[in-house]
């Protein structure tokens, strides 16, 4: 019986930040058909499979070389930048192996978002300052639901992640002072995270755009924001606290 296609999250760039699951799937594979235009190649060195370049295939091309190499009982693998649930356009391949009676299993991998966090050295939940992470884009060529608009979600005033947007950075700033945002609100952008050339640049709403406009950054980044970025030293944790009673320790104090 033929494995099922794996739908394999690559990580964010680093060859390193692919899980060991992951790193063996790839080893392993009869046929990997991969994300050419954001997947690191260094991941592809050294292995036996037969290889596609998907930036250029239309969705019924990827469904044919994965169909094709799984009836020839091979092992196939479809790789995905980052983790393949989060803007992997994974969906509708899953949906058209399932038509086909095709069984798959899906592996995640390292998220972008979470890259640029280490990247930035940030902790995105910091308690009494922010609990949430909001991942999402800009509206551009892919439309976002209204009440989902960055400005709607800046009324939260949760730690964001905003993939996909660099390119529009001054809608993006747009929208989210006028959703609730201060022109204060730290903000950082993080080009290729995790990367060899990894580009990091930080500001407030007030000057990012221009900060932005001013390098060459224009596309493959994550734009960080909230208070959560912030520098105030009496944001901290209590479960480290001498003071602090858990399950596991009293308070010392």
């Amino acid at each position: 019986m033929s494995t099922p296609v794996v739908f394999l999250g690559a990580g964010p760039g680093d060859p390193e930040l692919i899980t060991v699951k992951g790193r063996r799937l790839l080893d392993e594979a009869d046929v990997i058909v991969y994300a050419g235009s954001l997947v690191n190649p260094v991941l592809l060195d050294g292995v036996q499979a037969e290889i596609h370049d998907s930036a250029s295939m239309t969705l019924d091309e990827v469904l044919t070389v994965l169909c094709d190499a799984w009836q020839a009982g091979k092992k196939a693998v479809r790789l995905h930048t980052g983790d393949p649930a989060i803007y992997g356009a994974t969906r509708e391949q899953m949906q058209g192996l399932s038509k086909k009676g095709i069984p798959y299993q899906v592996v995640p991998g390292v998220s972008s978002a979470l890259a640029a966090a280490a990247a930035l050295q940030a902790e995105l939940t910091v308690p009494e300052v922010s609990q949430t992470v909001i991942f999402t884009r800009q509206a551009g060529r892919t439309p976002v639901p209204e009440q989902e608009s960055l400005r709607n979600l800046a009324a939260i005033q949760a730690s964001m992640c905003i993939f996909l947007s660099v390119s529009m950075i001054d809608k993006v700033v747009e929208e989210l002072i006028a959703g609730g945002y201060s022109g204060d609100t730290p903000i950082a952008v993080v080009e290729k995270a995790s990367w060899p050339n990894q580009h990091i640049i930080r500001g407030t709403l007030a000057d990012i755009a221009a900060i932005v406009r001013a390098s060459d950054i224009r596309k493959t980044a994550m734009i960080v924001v909230g208070q959560a970025l912030s520098d105030d030293p009496t944001a901290a944790s209590k479960l480290y606290d001498a003071g602090f009673s858990h399950g596991y320790r009293k308070s010392s104090k």
